[in-house]
Formats: structure tokens, C-alpha cells, sequence
């Protein structure tokens, strides 16, 4: 969609609804006192067996940012993998990449997953309601989720009939981010349609160095600014529903785009001359990623009394480009003639179709069964080489039973069986070939490297099982315990992948051998609530026969540049910890809350922790709310890191002071939400372990004024 249009439409759109919005007086009415009993999250709690948490809108507005991971990973358990200040990708209890399912409106996201320097498409402004689930779900959501989902659910439309929208402003001053969202609604009679675009511009980001260390080199970064990490985000999200009596559709058209540059002292071959500052923090040059990711999708329901069948279709299109002035690791490789800067191209197409029946045989008995299935093409191009074009088929079907003999009881189990097959293309690189040779290698070793994929043909099955339980003896205790067989297809990247990857900055290779990941898991949570007092705590462990990891191997790789190389291999796998917070409500309007979270790795073949492990955490907030005004304080905790896989860096601990608060200003019969919050207050230098920047030990950002102003009408 040209974004040059964008005005015009929402233009149309504004003087289409207030020409069809009827007008109506409100009128004031006084009801008796209602006491809410339960709340959603607790009711949500009772359904599943599962770990969730649900983030409401009041949570959102606490902790937004702009950037969807970074706000959800104030949730126990859920860690953001940063791609500098603007972009993130999930990972929940130590796992990450095409382990954990990110879904919006039914619909999985499918993008560029694998890659530490891929993050999320998606408008962090449309997020109303999530639900995370942490723990097995392969049963549910496929082989894709077996460490968890991230469900971002639609928005419920108003009861009465009428025209609503909202503006949202946002400013940042570590980037000098300028922000704006713009959302209009309507509901009249059976149809709910809303429509939001938004457009997020910023800057150069400020970190608390001077000076970072790639690849033994000492790199400067002029006046506190990471050079080059300036950035753009335009998305359009629609959404309509129709709903009357006993049938429901809805619909949904999203497009995100995103354009952000790669810091030069960080991509391609070390050159100082790059880093000089140029006198604009907001230009974005060379090196750059441009993403564009169109989404559509419709879900159809329909409900008898007994029995709801509903289904979901949806296409995606992810088209990633990764520019970077031509440069060569082999002076055998001549300068493209079209395009010549385009380093990497991936176009990814996936369909997605799914069915569910969920049957009520009694007041005690419910069983859901489901089928869903995809098909996925990657086309790929640029003078580099990391992934091979491929085509992918799964589909799967699964079967859940609940039985609930009464309010305080409830045991579920279930079964699913999933089939996938792969087709990989050859690549090869002449290039490469004629290097090798005037560097006097064999004819042996020119063939084996000269192939970067080979052509890969795979069918595989598997499948997952589930049992689990909740037991709510009173409104004071909640106990839940689960168990699961859980797997995962191997991906495209881990069968075939061959290349220098600038995401992780090493030759990374691809096992065309590899089985589907096999594994057991298991968790429990307790819950308390008494009076003033709510504790949670929240004991898994994980235990895979053939966990699939990018394993160092001791080779040099034949590429300048690019050191040793690092295989994706199996092994047998352990993780376990445990998550556990306590609120206290000290006060009426004074809250207390706690929470700390732990993960252990282990790779139990060769004695040591697996890569990407976070670290221990804990955060303490208090909180101070009456009416219409907020204000909290939050220190948080991060331990060093020291249990590391080999070649990965240790991460020392941090301790960072966040204040914040809010207020709901009456503007002209208009509730104004204001937002005023600092991060890292005492501009701390610190390190994400998970960071796509901390192997070249560029520390996080610095101090952070952020304003958000959220004009509803």
C-alpha cells in the first residue's frame, strides 16, 4: 500500500462514519453497587491447565514503549531479544526463535523468526489484550509454540451503537523518537470496523560508552550515539466484525513496514572511516534492513447449542531486504550488475487454514478437536548467501478433552499429530569455487564448499500429548500442574542454512540430518490470595531427547572474515526454574509487588549451559494509584550471567531505577491519558544477554524520558 494515500483514506473514512453515525444523548443513570467477584484473568485461569498471565490495558499503559516485546517482557518468564532501541523478538523461559508462536487474530505470525536480528512486525499500537501462555502448547497451536504462545487478542467492540477513535502521541528521548497513532471506529447494529494507522520516526540511539570492541578491534562511537541506528515504522491495521445471533465473522488487513539501519562498526568488514559522525542522527544509510509485512486474515464462527465450529484463513507476506555497499570476502566476486547493494532478499508466502469444533456433551464434559494447515514459499536473492529458497507443508490434527465435575475441579488431556515435509534448493557459488582454487585447495575441498545448500527433500511426523489439572478449592487458592509431550519440525535455516550470519556475527551452518525435536515438560503454579496479600510461584522443567543448537565445531571456515563455524547439531537438554512474585496492597492506594524469575540450561552431553540462557531477575515496583492519578517506582534487578555456552561472552549484573506516572486530565467532557515515564534513570551501562548487539559489547541505551499522550473521542 503507497502510504501517500493513507491521509486520504482515513479522510474518507472519518467523513464516511460521521455521515452514517446516528447521534445520541446520554443520558445519566445510577445503578446499585455491583461486586465483582472474579476477574477475567482469574476466570481465564480456571479454563487451562496451562501457565497464563494476561496483560490488560491498564498493564499495557504502565509499561508501553512503543515496542510490543520490550513492554511484555515486564512479565515473569517473557524476555525480549533487542535489535537496538526500536525492534524485539520473544523468547519465554529460556527459549526463543521458531520455539514460541506469536499469534494475532487467530493467525501465527510467520516472518524471519530464526534470526537474532529479526524482530516482530507489528503495530505495538494496536495491542489491547494479551495472553501469554508459557509452557508446552504444540497440542493447541503446533509444532511451532512448544515454549510458549503470545496471543494478542481483538478488540471487543462497544455495547451501543457508535463512532469512537483515539489519538496517541509519543515522544522518546534516547532516540528522539516522534510518534503518532491515529484510530477510528464505528459499531452500528450487527458491525464493528476499526481502522488505525501509525507512524513511529526516530533517531541515532544514545548508549553511556564511548568506545566498543568488534572483532578485537576497538571501534569509537562519536558523541554517545550509535551511528546509523536511526529507523521508520508506518503500519495500517483494519479490522471489522459482524456479529448476529448465533454466527460471527470477522476480518483483518495489516500492513507494517520498516526501515532501520545497522550500526557500520557492526556489519560487514570493520572500516573507521564509516563511523565518523555525520551531523545527522536521523539519516539512515548504508547499512540498512527494510522489512514490509502484509497480513490477511478472517476468522468465521458459528454456534449451536451444543457444539461451535470455527475456522481461520489467512495469508502473509514477509519481504525482508538486508542493503549494504557492496563488499566482497573474496576478491573472486565481481560487482552485481543490477541492484548492487543488496546484500540479502528474503520473500516469504505463507497460507494458513484451520477448523475447530468444540463440543458441550454436559454440564462436566467439553472436547475440542482441530485441524490446521500451511504451506510456505521462500524466494531469496543478493550477493550474500544464508538461506536457501525452500518450500514448506504441515498440517496437523489434534484432540482435547475437559472434564469439570464442579467449580473447583477441572482435568483436561489431549493428543495431536502433525506431518511436514520440506523442499530445499541447491545453491552453489562459482564464486567461491574459483577462490578456493588460487588459494590452492584440492578439488575435493572446491566441491564440498562451493555448495552453499544442497537440494534437501524431507517428510516428517510426530506428536504431542497433555495432561493437566486446576484445582480452585476457594477463592484464596488456585493450584495448577501440567504435563506434556511437546516437538518441533526443524526449520529451513537449522537444515539448510550455510553463510556468515551478520545477526550473530559467525559462519553458521545447517544439518540436512536433523530429526524433529523430542521433549517432555512439565509445570505447576500455586496461587494465593488473602486479604491484602496475593503470592504466585510458578516451578517447570524441560527435558529433550534431541534439543537442536547451533553447536561450535572447531573448523575454520574457508570465508574471510568469518571464523569458526558453528553447526547446528542435537543433544540431550535440560531447562528448569522457576518464577514466583507477591503483591502486597499496603494502603488503599499503595501497592507493593515483587517478582523474580530464574531459568537453568543445561546440555547434558557435554557437561555445560546452552546459548542464549537469560539471566536471573527480579523487579520491585510500588506503586501509588487514587483515581485519576499513577505513580510508581521500580527498581530492577538483572544477576550476571556466567553460566555460557562456549565463545559466548558472560554478561555482568545491573541494577536499573525506572519512575513513572499517569494521569486522566477532564478536557472539554474528554478523558486525556497522560503518561510521563524515566528509564534507567541513573543512565546505568549495562548489557542485554540477550542483545543482537552484546557480542560487540554495545551496552544498552542510556537514560530515557518517554511521553505519551492519549487523546480519546
Amino acid at each position: 500500500m503507497r502510504m501517500e494515500y493513507i491521509p486520504g483514506v482515513l479522510g474518507l473514512l472519518f467523513i464516511s462514519l460521521s455521515v452514517h453515525a446516528q447521534d445520541s444523548d446520554t443520558a445519566r443513570v445510577d445503578l446499585p453497587e455491583v461486586v465483582i467477584a472474579e476477574t477475567y484473568e482469574q476466570l481465564r485461569n480456571k479454563k487451562t491447565a496451562l501457565t497464563l498471565e494476561v496483560a490488560d490495558r491498564d498493564f499495557l499503559r504502565k509499561h508501553f514503549t512503543g515496542n510490543f516485546m520490550q513492554t511484555m517482557e515486564n512479565i515473569p518468564g517473557v524476555q525480549a531479544m533487542d535489535i537496538g532501541a526500536g525492534f524485539s523478538k520473544p523468547m519465554i523461559r529460556g527459549m526463543g526463535f521458531n520455539r514460541i508462536a506469536v499469534l494475532e487474530n487467530g493467525i501465527k505470525q510467520e516472518g524471519q523468526q530464526w534470526g537474532a536480528d529479526h524482530g516482530l512486525e507489528l503495530d505495538a499500537f494496536n495491542v489491547e489484550a494479551v495472553n501469554v501462555i508459557k509452557g508446552p502448547v504444540s497440542l493447541l497451536y503446533g509444532s511451532d509454540a512448544m515454549g510458549g504462545v503470545i496471543d494478542i487478542a481483538p478488540a471487543q467492540p462497544p455495547a451501543e451503537d457508535v463512532l469512537f477513535g483515539d489519538v496517541t502521541l509519543l515522544g522518546k528521548s534516547v532516540n528522539e523518537t516522534l510518534a503518532a497513532s491515529l484510530m477510528l471506529g464505528i459499531k452500528k447494529n450487527a458491525w464493528y470496523a476499526k481502522l488505525r494507522y501509525s507512524e513511529q520516526r526516530f533517531g541515532d540511539y544514545h548508549i553511556p560508552a564511548d568506545t566498543i570492541v568488534y572483532m578485537t578491534r576497538l571501534i569509537p562511537v562519536y558523541g554517545g550515539k550509535l551511528k546509523n541506528t536511526a529507523g521508520v515504522e508506518r503500519n495500517v491495521n483494519v479490522f471489522a466484525r459482524y456479529q448476529k445471533k448465533a454466527y460471527k465473522s470477522d476480518y483483518a488487513v495489516s500492513n507494517v513496514y520498516q526501515k532501520t539501519g545497522f550500526f557500520p562498526g557492526a556489519h560487514g568488514i570493520p572500516d573507521l572511516s564509516r563511523l565518523q559522525d555525520d551531523g545527522d542522527s536521523r539519516n539512515i544509510e548504508l547499512p540498512y534492513s527494510k522489512v514490509n509485512h502484509l497480513k490477511v486474515t478472517t476468522h468465521q464462527q458459528y454456534a449451536w447449542q451444543t457444539f461451535i465450529l470455527s475456522g481461520d484463513v489467512g495469508y502473509q507476506n514477509n519481504h525482508r531486504e538486508e542493503r549494504s555497499l557492496f563488499h566482497t570476502h573474496y576478491n573472486t566476486q565481481p560487482l552485481p550488475e543490477a541492484d548492487p547493494d543488496k546484500e540479502l532478499e528474503f520473500n516469504l508466502h505463507t497460507f494458513s487454514l484451520s477448523a475447530k469444533g468444540r463440543l458441550v456433551g454436559s454440564a462436566s464434559w467439553e472436547h475440542q478437536m482441530g485441524w490446521d494447515t500451511q504451506y510456505q514459499k521462500n524466494t531469496i536473492s543478493g550477493y550474500s548467501f544464508l538461506l536457501p529458497a525452500y518450500e514448506r507443508f504441515t498440517t496437523g490434527m489434534s484432540w482435547l478433552t475437559t472434564y469439570r465435575p464442579s467449580n473447583l475441579f477441572m482435568v483436561s488431556g489431549g493428543v495431536r499429530y502433525d506431518y511436514g515435509r520440506i523442499h530445499v534448493s541447491a545453491h552453489d557459488d562459482p564464486y567461491l569455487a574459483t577462490y578456493l582454487q588460487q588459494m590452492g585447495y584440492d578439488d575435493r575441498e572446491v566441491e564440498l564448499y562451493r555448495w552453499n545448500s544442497h537440494r534437501v527433500d524431507r517428510n516428517l511426523g510426530d506428536y504431542s500429548l497433555s495432561l493437566g489439572m486446576v484445582w480452585t478449592p476457594s477463592v484464596k487458592h488456585q493450584l495448577k500442574a501440567n504435563l506434556g509431550r511437546s516437538f518441533r519440525l526443524p526449520g529451513a535455516n537449522e537444515l539448510a542454512s550455510n553463510g556468515v550470519h551478520h545477526g550473530t556475527f559467525r559462519h553458521e551452518q545447517g544439518d540436512a540430518t536433523l530429526s524433529s525435536e523430542q521433549g517432555w515438560q512439565m509445570d505447576a503454579s500455586y496461587r494465593l490470595k488473602s486479604g491484602r496479600w496475593t503470592a504466585y510461584v510458578s516451578p517447570f522443567a524441560s527435558w529433550f531427547s534431541n534439543y537442536i543448537f547451533l553447536r561450535p565445531t572447531g573448523e575454520w571456515s574457508v570465508l574471510p572474515h568469518s571464523g569458526q563455524i558453528y553447526r547446528y547439531s542435537q543433544t540431550e537438554a535440560l531447562f528448569a526454574g522457576v518464577e514466583a512474585s507477591v503483591e502486597l496492597q499496603i494502603l488503599p492506594a499503595l501497592s507493593y509487588h515483587i517478582s523474580a524469575e530464574y531459568v537453568h540450561t543445561y546440555n547434558c552431553e557435554e557437561h555445560i549451559p546452552l546459548s542464549f540462557s537469560p539471566p536471573a531477575r527480579m523487579q520491585n515496583t510500588l506503586t501509588w494509584q487514587k483515581k485519576r492519578y499513577m505513580l510508581y517506582a521500580e527498581w530492577q534487578s538483572i544477576a550476571r550471567q556466567n553460566r555460557v555456552d562456549r565463545n559466548e561472552d558472560r554478561t555482568p549484573g545491573a541494577n536499573l531505577c525506572h519512575i513513572g506516572g499517569s494521569l486522566d486530565v477532564s478536557i472539554a467532557k474528554t478523558d486525556v491519558e497522560v503518561s510521563l515515564t524515566v528509564r534507567n534513570l541513573f543512565n546505568t551501562r549495562y548489557f542485554n544477554h540477550l542483545s543482537f548487539y552484546r557480542k560487540v559489547e554495545i551496552p544498552e541505551p542510556g537514560r530515557n524520558f518517554q511521553l505519551l499522550i492519549k487523546v480519546p473521542f
